[in-house]
This record gives structure tokens, sequence and C-alpha cells, in this order.
């Protein structure tokens, strides 16, 4: 009898202790910061190879040292990176643009295009932690980002006046940042969103990253690894969520998303879209795989987005 207690007491700590192993993996794995010396360069080139007109309204930035560089220092004390470009002509409206996962403000330039090219609007871009000049250790999905977003609003307000009209752009993650920063209490001047292909939740997102990558359930991994998180960050992968933030939100929000999208799975947007109580619009774009919808329907994205916005910021 004691030999079968040793033997099951023995069992049970070995799989504690290769579900610690596993759960700390598929952390690091996950949030891991998206860092390269490459950045710069790879994200301009990814860019001009999409569109010509990128590189022409670039290369124009450039010319004229429009295209800069501001860093601002977190309550925390990480030090974080945007970039801005002031329109061409005085404008009252400012368009904060907020990248994805495994971006960096730069792969954002072309929603910084529409704005201050075709709206002639004001643009900041901020890099999120982990990612293109916001050095950190870990990506942070969107819940502690949405905190730095808004110390970036208080810097627009610095550049561009404190009246600007705010708008916030965001696609993939930056989507989902864009609306957990949507639940906030936020200055006045922050007049509408667009979130294009954001997750409802992290919690959601990784079920379904276990499920289509590793054919596993979330239970038990995913629970330690929030836990983990917790732990580590502060944050647990439930508390993260953009439908919680939107039952706050009460301003008008833009809903995009591919319906071919099988990264953050289209399903979502719908359940996003419904939580939101407030003024907004849908388009679910035929064919389009994530965060594509710009790039495959430009034409269109850009005068729907001009359409919304332009209700709410004259």
């Amino acid at each position: 009898m004691r030999k079968i207690k040793i033997v099951s007491i023995s069992v049970v700590t070995l799989l504690l202790l290769v579900l610690v192993v596993a759960s700390v993996f598929f952390f690091n794995t996950a949030l891991k910061t998206q860092v390269s010396p490459t950045d710069e360069e790879d994200s301009y080139a990814f860019l001009f190879e999409k569109k010509d007109y990128l590189k022409t309204w670039v290369d124009s930035l450039r010319q004229h040292n429009a295209l800069r560089d501001t860093f601002i220092i977190a309550p925390d004390g990480k030090e974080l990176h945007a970039l801005y470009v002031r329109a061409s002509q005085p404008s009252p409206n400012t368009a904060l643009i907020v990248h994805g996962y495994t971006d960096n403000s730069i792969r954002m330039l072309m929603i910084g295009h529409l704005y201050s090219h075709e709206m002639g609007y004001n643009i900041l871009l901020p890099d999120l932690r982990g990612q293109g000049k916001t050095l950190n250790d870990h990506v942070q999905m969107g819940w502690f980002d949405r905190k730095d977003v808004i110390g970036w609003m208080d810097i627009v307000k610095e550049i561009y006046g404190a009246t600007t009209n705010i708008i916030v752009h965001g696609i993939s993650m930056g989507a989902a940042t864009t609306m957990m920063v949507s639940g906030e209490s936020l200055p006045d001047n922050v007049k509408c969103f667009v979130e294009d292909c954001g997750f409802t939740s992290v919690w959601d997102e990784y079920v379904h990253v276990m499920k289509r990558d590793y054919g596993l359930p979330p239970f038990p991994l995913l629970h330690a690894t929030s836990l983990y998180c917790q732990w580590q960050k502060g944050w647990a992968f439930k508390e993260a969520s953009s439908l919680e933030q939107l039952k706050k939100c009460t301003k008008p929000m833009f809903f995009i998303h591919g319906d071919a999208d099988t990264y953050v799975p289209t399903w979502m947007v719908y359940k996003l879209h419904e939580t939101h109580k407030g003024e907004k619009d849908l388009w679910v774009v035929p064919g389009v795989e994530h965060a594509n919808a710009y790039w495959d329907f430009t034409e269109e994205y850009v005068a729907r987005t001009k359409a919304f916005v332009e209700k709410y910021i004259k």
C-alpha cells in the first residue's frame, strides 16, 4: 500500500512538473519579444513591395524631415517609442494607429497614409511593448498596452494641441488594444474607433490557437499558463477581454473582419459587434484572410473608413 502511495505521489509530481515546464514554454513562445536587428529595414521593404505609392509617400516624408520619432517613459520606467507625422496643412484631427502582433509602427504606415495623405490628419503610431523600438521582454497582447495608448493620447495633445480630435485605429492585436482602450475613461476629444480583425479576449484567442496548432484543449495547459502570466506580468488571459471593455464603451466603433480569417476566427467579430451598444458599423470582407482587408480591398477600405470617421470628426 505504501509503495502504491509513493508511486502515485511520484506520478502526480512528475505530471505537475511537466505542466509547469509546458506552461512556461507556452508563455515564452506566445509572448516573446518581437524585436530583431533588421526590423526597420524589413518593415519598410514589406510596405514598399505591397504598394508603390507608399514608397513615394515615405520618401517624400523623409525628404521633408516629416517622419519623426518620439520616446516617452511609462510610469513603470519602460521607454516607449512612436512615429509621428504632422498634417501637411494644420489639422484639428489626429489618428492614433495601433499595430498588431509581430508588427510595428512602420508596418502600419499604410493606415498612416489613409489618414495623413487621404484625409489630411496628423498621425501617431506607437510601437507596443516588445515590438519595434519599444524594448520589452514580453508582448502584452493589448491588455497592458491599453494603458500605454492612453499615455500616447497625452503626447498627441502635447504635439498637436489639447483640443485635437482623436480617432484610434488598430489592426489584429492592435484592434484588440483599441477595444480594450475604448472601455477606459477617456478624454472627450477621443471621438471614435476602428478595429480591424481584433480578438474577443486573449483567452479565446489562445484557446483557438491551441486547438488549431497543437490539437490541445485549454485544460490544463492554458489555465496553468494564464496563472503563470498573472504571476509574471500581473494579468490573466480571461481578464484581458475586448468583450468586457466594449460593454463600457460609449463611443462609435467601426468593426472590420475578413470572412476567411483563420488566425482570429470571424465568429469573434459578430460577438464583438453585438456587445457594443453604441453607434457602430460592421464590414465583413468576403474572401479576406487575417489583416488583409486593406491590402485586398484598398479603395473600399479607404472609402468605408473615411465615411465612418467623418460622421464623428468633421
